[in-house]
């Protein structure tokens, strides 16, 4: 049940940080998926323990889900330093 809830959640946090970085038209349904899992991971694992907010393996919070959105945009903004040498 927890990897069902992770493709879920991940999903729906990669589409909402690919519209805030305005890279939607660039991905598709699958990278959105693995952007909002990798981001839930990385805002998990940096951001929770800053702001004390547990991560989604945790329980679902609307803290959790705004932590994994954190570090879904930190992710796409990584990946558009690297592509395009600068962040939009």
């Amino acid at each position: 049940m927890g990897f069902l809830i992770w493709l879920i959640i991940g999903g729906i946090v990669g589409w909402l940080a690919s519209l805030v970085m305005r890279t939607d038209g660039q991905q598709g349904i699958l990278l959105n998926v693995v952007v909002g899992i990798v981001g839930a991971f990385l805002g998990g694992w940096l951001i929770s323990p800053l702001v004390g907010v547990g991560t989604i393996n945790q329980g679902i919070s609307i803290g959790s889900i705004v932590v994994s959105l954190v570090g879904a945009i930190i992710l796409l903004a990584i990946v558009n330093l690297f592509r395009r040498g600068r962040v939009r």
